[in-house]
């Protein structure tokens, strides 16, 4: 990048930075960002790492901080299969790599360690903590009270891996303790139950992470840097976790054991509120840190927890708030964020919008991903990437939703002619409904924005008010059509669904009315029917769910499950699963239940959310009529957002 446009642009963020004995030529962090999954079950690293590893170092950031690794040979430490360790001198060769790769763009190059604790133990069966403390999700492994012994022993394995980092070459390490990782098991009053030396107040719950960051300048010398990523905020004081202020108390406690950074994050896992979801604004938790600012003035502090926008950051580090922007999930959907954020380009940055997919899939121990990056985890694979296409085609895109606006962009950067016809007045898609989610969704409308930017940027001719068919073909006269024509709500047979209360799911949802002190039947849930419920309870109505599945929540991500669970709570929407809507009259309907008994519910407005089902007639119309025919998005099956991102980029890509 070009330093001084990016220093004119925003001359906080690209300023130089200091840690420790080192100058950063930034003041921006690439989080650990957890684990990956793309390395090998026996913690050593895969080709697939090492390519995602050359995209981190490519953003330029002034400090990398590579992915935790779990120290101990035993294994108690290892959160997921696919976490790297550290626990053996077999490992450098893989990390000396990763720190190569890092050093090669001008980054400080920081290993994490990352004992699990009582998210630990996955191979082994069992997990240990400070005190034998049950998780509140119950998928993890049972937990054991760590022995004095063992206690020293993960100190003593927290600097052996240090010095494992330090023959690989890195710069420094960041210890974990944060999100209910073993450290923070020690220095929360939750899971730290101990009335020996290492718990009780907080000075004493801290001592472990006080003793570990000794313990690794010991081993390592003063010069080598160590970080701790430390909690701002638990969200656990419902489960007698630290207040705000023991946060800071420990911070101070870090402090003054002599850590050269301090990396502030949000929550546990085990939180009853997200830290990182669309509900939460980009400028939400910076208080926390600008708090905490005020009393950590020796050590710099690095933060970024939903912090999306860099605008929001070059503030936040231009008041003081923060030393460093650090970020992780930003970056995972667009690598080239720091470039575009330099050049002045904010409006072409791909908005993180949130979606969680990538929690989701870690904590299925699968291979994290982004709703919005297809490219994310497949770095090395050719046929993932844009090249120029050996034949300019004209292409033409029918459908404006977010799977034909992802293939658009991309068939267009592969040098073919796109087209794309749009039979509504706008674009979008099933966004424009899904953002009426009740917390967040309208962070889902940037989407929009950028990809209207992008159309713009590349010269995409758009069509709007106009649907494609088959006489629309043949006029036009394509090499290639992608129907994205998404999916609708099917009618069901239920007597009385064309009565006037009636109306359909996506079509309500779009059209947005503002409506009081009505009854809301809405039949089928899923995430269609659970928005519409959710949106219109928050009005002030009174809102069912009626489903014929035992949950509401069936084709809802695991990472959102709970928020919808906690809205229907709070905006009293009354469930009914295993039932099914028999007969909608004018002022009510009728339901069975489970049990075959007939309830009556009153209805001022009844709410069709499914079934969904794709639409492909334009498809089938097609086949002798263009070249090559393609079928992304819902049109194929109605799924998720990631899965219309993901298949209009594969197919843009191979056009």
């Amino acid at each position: 990048m070009d330093v001084s446009v990016a220093q004119k642009n925003f001359p906080n963020i690209f300023s130089k930075g200091k840690i420790g004995k080192f100058e950063t030529t930034n003041r921006v962090k690439w989080a650990a960002c957890c684990v990956s999954n793309f390395n090998n079950r026996d913690g050593t690293y895969s080709e697939r790492e090492y390519a995602r590893d050359r995209v981190i170092a490519n953003m330029e950031c002034g400090i990398v901080t590579n992915q935790g690794a779990y120290p101990d040979k035993l294994g108690l430490g290892k959160a997921y299969w696919s976490q790297v360790s550290i626990s053996d001198d077999k490992y450098i060769p893989g990390l000396s790599k990763v720190a190569d790769i890092f050093h090669k763009t001008g980054g400080i190059a920081i290993q994490q360690i990352l004992h699990a604790g009582r998210y630990g133990g996955i191979d082994v069966g069992y997990c240990i903590q400070p005190s034998a403390v049950e998780q509140t999700l119950k998928h993890f492994r049972p937990p054991r009270e760590m022995t004095v012994d063992q206690i020293y022993e993960s100190i003593q394995d927290h600097a052996d891996a240090a010095v494992r980092a330090k023959k690989a070459n890195f710069d420094g390490v960041e210890a974990a303790s944060f999100m209910g990782y073993l450290m923070s098991c020690f220095l929360s009053p939750y899971t730290n139950r101990r009335t020996d030396e290492w718990g009780g107040s907080a000075e004493k719950r801290g001592k472990l992470m006080v003793e570990i960051v000794k313990a690794i300048k010991k081993a390592c010398g003063d010069d080598f840097l160590v970080s701790v990523r430390l909690n701002a905020t638990e969200l656990m004081e419902e489960y007698g976790g630290n207040t705000n202020e023991e946060c800071i108390l420990l911070m101070e406690m870090a402090e003054a054991a002599g850590v050269d950074l301090i990396s502030l994050v949000i929550g546990w896992h085990e939180s009853r509120s997200g830290a990182l979801g669309r509900d939460v604004p980009y400028d939400h938790w910076i208080p926390f840190a600008a708090n905490a600012k005020k009393r950590i003035t020796k050590v710099p502090l690095s933060f970024g927890p939903r912090l999306a926008d860099p605008r929001i950051a070059e503030r936040a580090i231009g008041e003081g708030w923060i030393d460093f922007w650090e970020i992780c999930r930003p970056g995972l959907t667009d690598p080239e964020i720091l470039q575009k954020t330099a050049g002045g380009r904010i409006e072409e940055i791909k908005p993180c919008i949130g979606d969680l997919m990538c929690l989701a899939k870690l904590f299925a121990n699968q291979p994290y991903i982004c709703t919005l990056n297809p490219v994310l985890g497949h770095e090395m694979e050719p046929e993932y990437h844009i090249t120029t296409a050996a034949r300019r085609k004209k292409v033409i895109v029918a459908g404006g939703g977010i799977a034909g606006l992802e293939c658009a962009v991309t068939a267009s950067q592969r040098g073919h002619e796109v087209i794309v016809y749009e039979k509504k007045e706008r674009l979008g898609g099933q966004v424009i409904s899904a953002a009426r989610e009740v917390k967040g969704g309208e962070n889902l409308l940037q989407l929009i924005g950028y990809y209207e930017n992008q159309l713009k940027k590349r010269n995409i001719k758009v069509c709007l008010g106009t649907e494609f068919t088959k006489q629309t073909c043949q006029e036009e006269s394509p090499d290639v059509v992608v129907v994205a024509t998404g999916a609708t709500i099917g009618k069901p047979a239920i007597t009385g669904i064309e009565k006037p209360l009636v109306s359909m799911a996506l079509d309500v949802l779009e059209a947005n009315p503002r409506v009081t002190g009505k009854k809301v039947v809405v039949i089928e849930g899923g995430k269609v029917g659970l928005i519409a419920a959710e949106h219109f309870a928050a009005q002030g109505n009174q809102a069912w769910v009626i489903t014929g599945d035992r949950r509401a929540d069936t084709d809802v991500s695991t990472t959102f499950k709970w928020r919808h669970a906690a809205w229907v709570k709070e905006f009293n929407i009354k469930v009914l699963t295993e039932a099914k809507v028999m007969e909608i009259k004018d002022a009510s309907v009728t339901v069975t239940n489970a049990r075959g008994d007939t309830i009556p519910l009153e209805a001022d407005i009844v709410i069709v959310a499914g079934p969904r089902r794709s639409v492909q007639g334009l498809f089938t119309e097609l086949e002798y009529l263009t070249d090559e025919v393609y079928l992304v998005g819902d049109s194929v099956l109605p799924r998720w957002m990631h899965t219309a991102v993901h298949e209009g980029y594969k197919v843009g890509v191979r056009i």
